[in-house]
């Protein structure tokens, strides 16, 4: 029996008794590099889908905005160009931080955070860029719709694109429809739909895009009694240039919110992805024994 006994508890183990006052699994302490990798794999996913919303926004201003841009005086760099190229190189750059966190790999990671410190300085000069020389990006725009309307009918690419915006937007001209006046093709046009052969400067048309509506609009050509009431033939009587200018300007302050928001977001990224960098150690692809 006492043989039987003895067998009996070596086979029978009993389970390990919790030390007294010992905290459960659940509700123990967790580590500084646990939360600094979840942390900065958040940063990198938030990081990553910032970046296809720039590039889907490149896409959709490629698709919709290019032919406003021929309108403007200036010749800057393509917006939509440098949208689509920002939001690929920020998309590249979230899966490869998300990997260097996922893989432990501080040099990874170190130029992760080099990436997001110029794209940090690239989006702020762009912003402050944009702030001090909104001024002649308006004056540009301004001399960009004057010209198109002097010009219509002589280039076919400016036409279209004044004619979408006039649409778009429901306006007519640049400061309004007076502008038209000194248009050449405005004359012509007016003289060849009253059928005279003589150059009837107090005559003149305005195009079919400054039409409120299509039926019933009389601007070809424009009647004498449209020059005291433009509204009652049926023509826009705002410029495009003003709903273009207070459209940016009510716009101006949730585009700033913005720009700062994401700043201050990205140094927290930069921060995040130096710490994790420095505390893990560098891995060896190889090693060698002597």
């Amino acid at each position: 029996i006492h043989q039987y006994e003895q067998t009996m508890n070596n086979t029978f183990i009993t389970p390990p008794v919790p030390a007294v006052g010992a905290a459960p699994p659940c509700c123990r302490a967790v580590g500084v590099m646990p939360l600094l990798r979840l942390a900065l794999l958040i940063f990198s996913f938030l990081f990553w889908a910032a970046g296809l919303a720039i590039f889907t926004l490149g896409v959709w201003a490629q698709a919709s905005l290019s032919e406003y841009m021929l309108l403007s005086a200036n010749r800057y760099p393509n917006a939509p160009t440098i949208l689509l190229g920002t939001g690929a190189a920020v998309t590249a750059w979230g899966f490869l931080g998300c990997l260097g966190v996922a893989a432990n790999l501080p040099y990874l990671l170190r130029a992760y955070g080099f990436f997001q410190l110029a794209t940090l300085m690239g989006g702020l000069a762009a912003g402050l860029s944009g702030l001090f020389y909104r001024e002649d990006i308006a004056e540009g725009f301004r001399s960009g719709l004057k010209k198109a309307v002097l010009d219509y009918g002589e280039d076919e690419g400016h036409a279209n694109a004044l004619d979408s915006l006039q649409r778009a937007l429901e306006c007519c001209g640049a400061e309004g429809w007076r502008d038209w006046l000194m248009s050449d093709w405005a004359i012509q046009d007016a003289v060849y739909s009253t059928g005279s052969l003589g150059n009837d400067s107090s005559a003149v048309s305005l195009p079919d895009s400054c039409c409120i509506k299509r039926k019933a609009c009389r601007n070809r050509p424009l009647p004498e009694s449209g020059f005291r009431n433009i509204k009652l033939a049926g023509i826009h009587t705002h410029g495009c240039f003003l709903k273009v200018f207070s459209l940016v300007n009510d716009n101006v302050f949730h585009i700033a919110a913005t720009v700062l928001g994401l700043a201050f977001i990205q140094v927290a990224g930069i921060a995040l992805a130096c710490l994790l960098a420095n505390r893990l150690s560098p891995r060896l692809p190889f090693s060698f024994h002597y």
